[in-house]
């Protein structure tokens, strides 16, 4: 089989990520890396023998040895990037959000659909096993039909303190807002109808952070499940895991619930601290990617490579984007908002 050849735009962290998760796959070949910080292109290029080295987004897309292209850029600067990916045809995976604003969502759904080239988001909570074995039992009727849910999804302080350049400029809605709305949708198998949302902000803003601390939202599905979703970055940084994340279902014949931060599987206890190592989202196994957020991008080189759809449409992170902004749009009016797709 011959393989994909991808290109990289984002050289940070989560660049590095791809760029080891594609090293590893039997089906999929590293060309360029894009990033306008050249030393931080080449150190990347070298570690992993990337051939091409671009500092231009749009020098990449007119390479003409490159199939696709992963977006692993600010969430805010995804739209420019993957609308000229579009123009030369190239397939992409978008990290999420898709955009952070309607114009950006439309402008990249229409030039796919245009040039007729394949997205995927990377909404990787679908790949999460529990979460995932949660959806085969409600898609197979065991527990009966959705009724109401919950999820919590928290971050520490040092997500947007520390770890994110560009927490001010985003909001917690779109770094994990996103990941919370899509597992909704795709657990109750429906779209958002109407959301409320509330909203706190301070406690960011004093650490030098412009962003708000907090959303409690309820969400109103078109076949009447409903749903409360809580999203902040304030917990505590001795928290004994960065994410605070949990799940529960109420279905007509029975009910589940997840608890995917303390999951007790390990702990790590020294005379200063107990921690909950991570063992389902980014942890390695004899130097292997094996965490449930690189099983997403790995799984976008198998569907580019035996041509099956997508596990997470683009239709699916256009209307996961578009309610997101409903819900921004309620937090300021403290009202009400009708989700318009």
């Amino acid at each position: 089989m011959e393989k994909v050849k991808i290109g990289i735009v984002g050289a940070g962290v989560w660049g590095e990520t791809h760029a080891a998760i594609y090293q590893e796959h039997p089906f999929a070949e590293i060309v360029a890396i894009c990033d306008k910080q050249e030393e931080r292109a080449k150190i990347l290029a070298d570690k992993y023998k990337i051939p091409r080295i671009y500092t231009d987004y749009h020098d990449l897309a007119e390479d003409t040895n490159c199939d696709a292209v992963a977006i692993v850029t600010p969430d805010f600067l995804h739209a420019d990037i993957a609308v000229e990916m579009a123009a030369h045809h190239k397939n992409m995976l978008i990290e999420k959000p898709l955009a952070t604003n309607r114009e950006d969502i439309d402008r990249i759904y229409n030039a796919a659909k245009e040039n007729k080239v394949r997205v995927m988001v990377d909404l990787h909570n679908r790949w999460n096993p529990p979460f995932n074995t949660a959806w085969q039992e409600i898609r197979q009727g065991t527990l009966g039909e959705p009724y109401s849910a919950y999820i919590r999804h928290n971050d520490i302080k040092w997500v947007a303190t520390d770890m994110l350049s560009w927490a001010g400029q985003s909001s917690i809605l779109w770094f994990l807002g996103s990941h919370s709305l899509d597992t909704l949708r795709w657990m109750f198998h429906d779209e958002v109808k109407r959301v409320y949302s509330v909203k706190k902000r301070g406690i960011l803003e004093k650490l030098g952070v412009p962003t708000d601390d907090l959303f409690l939202t309820t969400i109103e599905f078109s076949k009447g499940g409903v749903a409360q979703m809580e999203n902040g970055w304030v917990t505590p940084n001795g928290n004994m895991n960065i994410n605070d994340f949990k799940f529960s279902m109420l279905c007509t014949k029975g009910m589940l619930s997840i608890d995917a931060s303390n999951h007790n599987m390990l702990q790590m206890v020294t005379e200063e601290k107990t921690t909950t190592p991570d063992i389902l989202v980014a942890n390695r196994v004899f130097d292997k990617c094996k965490g449930l957020s690189y099983e997403s991008i790995r799984d976008f080189v198998d569907r580019l490579a035996d041509g099956r759809e997508f596990r997470v449409s683009l239709d699916d992170a256009r209307n996961t984007a578009i309610a997101i902004l409903a819900i921004l749009e309620s937090a300021e009016k403290r009202q009400a908002v009708d989700v318009v797709f």
